[in-house]
């Protein structure tokens, strides 16, 4: 189980949401759903600026993407998940855009001088949260590969 903070007046607006409250359950797990996320007996329940989920997901990797995809959205501070692996890998790291970042210079940081080209390492393992590699907002948190 763990514990994911986030900027709860940033983010996707879904219906019903505000800066003080996450959007409903059944808002942030359409959001989910939406994005072809799938998990078995995926849950999702909301208390205030909180999201919690649970089920089993069939890799980390769409574990992280639900976990992005429920926190950024407009009113979620803190996502707590109890999402099953099936296919245990290795986690990635988060990170959370400032303002004047980049892919590029966000890759450049992460994996060290040189590599900015990894940028499209970043964008591949947001999608399909991000749909354009230009289109990053301060806030918002990205997975960043191992």
């Amino acid at each position: 189980m763990g514990v994911f903070d986030f900027i709860k007046d940033v983010g996707e607006k879904l219906f019903g949401a505000s800066e003080a409250q996450a959007a409903s359950a059944d808002k942030i797990k359409a959001e989910i759903e939406k994005h072809g996320l799938d998990a078995k007996d995926l849950k999702v329940d909301v208390s205030g600026d909180t999201v919690k989920i649970s089920g089993t997901a069939p890799s980390n990797e769409v574990r992280e993407k639900i976990i992005l995809a429920a926190g950024n959205t407009l009113g979620t501070a803190k996502v707590e998940e109890a999402l099953q692996v099936e296919k245990p890998e290795p986690e990635s790291r988060f990170y959370t855009v400032k303002k004047g970042d980049n892919l590029s210079k966000i890759a450049e940081a992460e994996y060290g001088k040189g590599h900015s080209g990894r940028y499209k390492d970043i964008f591949e393992a947001n999608k399909p949260m991000l749909k354009d590699p230009d289109k990053i907002y301060p806030g918002q948190v990205l997975r960043i590969p191992a």
